[in-house]
C-alpha cells in the first residue's frame, strides 16, 4: 500500500501534465526578499508562518480571508508567510499565493509537493522569494528530477530553497547540497504521525551548522518553540496552531515575541 507522500507525488505529477502550473503572466516582488536573510536577522524569532485553509490532519474551521490573515500574520511580525498551492489535500492554490505575495512586503515560500520546474517557473512567476523541496521524494526517486538539478534551475529563477529532511541521514545529506535552509518535517509524511521527538534527536546530534534550520509541523504553542531553539533550531514553519487561532496576529506575536513574556 503506498504511503500519503507517494499519493501527494501522484497527485502533484497529475497537477503538472493537467497544466495547473502553466502560468502566463508575472507578479513581481516589490523588491529582492530573501527569506533566509529574514531569518538570520530577525530580532526575536524567525516564525514563517504558514497560510493553509485544509489539511488531512487539521479538523477545525479556519479563516478564509487570505488577504486579511496574511496582513495579519506580517503585523505580528512573521519572517516569512508560506503558501500552500497544493490543491488537492490542502486546498491550496496559485492564486492565493498571488493574493499573498501582492499583499505583504516580506518573504513568500511556495510550498508544494514540487516534481517538476514547471513548479519552479510558476513560483517565480506568481512572485515567491523561496520554495520547499522534500528531500526523501527525490532520494527515493518518486519523480524523475534530480535534485541538485532542481536547486540549481531554483536558483537560476532567483527562488531560495528550503530542503526538507525528516531523518537523520536526510538531514546530514541535506547539509552537503547547494540547499539554502535545511527543514526538520516533524511529521512523517508517510504515516502523516507528528513528534517533535525528530527535531529533538536531530538538534541533540547535529554537529556543525552550515545552513539555517528551520522547524516545521508540530508546533503547539510558545514552549515547544522555546525547546527546540534552545537545541538549536534558527526558525520555525509553523501553520495549525496560527490558522485555528481567533486572533492570527495575537498568535504570530506570541511565538515572535516568547522570550519578551518568559
Amino acid at each position: 500500500m503506498a504511503g500519503f507522500l507517494e499519493v501527494l507525488v501522484k497527485k502533484s505529477i497529475e497537477r503538472v501534465k493537467n497544466g495547473y502550473y502553466s502560468i502566463d503572466y508575472s507578479v513581481k516582488p516589490p523588491k529582492p526578499l530573501s527569506l533566509k536573510d529574514a531569518m538570520l536577522t530577525c530580532k526575536f524569532v524567525p516564525i514563517v508562518a504558514e497560510l493553509k485553509q485544509a489539511s488531512p490532519t487539521m479538523r477545525r474551521r479556519v479563516h478564509a480571508d487570505v488577504k486579511a490573515v496574511a496582513r495579519a500574520m506580517e503585523r505580528g511580525g512573521a519572517v516569512g508567510v508560506s503558501v500552500l498551492t497544493e490543491s488537492d489535500f490542502f486546498n491550496g492554490s496559485l492564486e492565493n499565493l498571488r493574493i499573498v505575495r501582492e499583499t505583504v512586503s516580506i518573504p513568500v515560500l511556495m510550498k508544494d509537493i514540487i516534481v517538476s520546474d514547471v513548479q519552479l517557473d510558476a513560483a517565480s512567476r506568481l512572485g515567491a522569494n523561496a520554495v520547499l523541496l522534500i528531500k526523501r521524494v527525490y532520494d527515493q526517486r518518486m519523480c524523475d528530477e534530480d535534485l541538485d538539478e532542481m536547486i540549481k534551475t531554483a536558483h537560476s529563477l532567483g527562488l531560495e530553497v528550503l530542503l526538507e529532511t525528516h531523518t537523520e541521514e536526510e538531514f546530514i545529506s541535506g547539509m552537503d547540497t547547494e540547499a539554502d535552509m535545511l527543514g526538520i518535517n516533524n511529521r512523517d509524511l508517510e504515516t502523516l504521525r507528528v513528534d517533535l521527538g525528530v527535531s529533538e534527536r536531530i538538534l541533540k546530534n547535529l554537529k556543525a551548522k552550515r545552513k539555517p534550520i528551520v522547524c516545521e509541523s508540530g508546533i503547539k504553542g510558545p514552549e515547544d518553540v522555546v525547546l527546540l531553539k534552545n537545541l538549536g533550531a534558527d526558525a520555525f514553519l509553523v501553520g495549525t496552531y496560527i490558522m485555528t487561532s481567533t486572533d492570527v496576529e495575537a498568535r504570530v506575536r506570541e511565538l515572535v515575541r516568547v522570550y519578551d513574556v518568559r
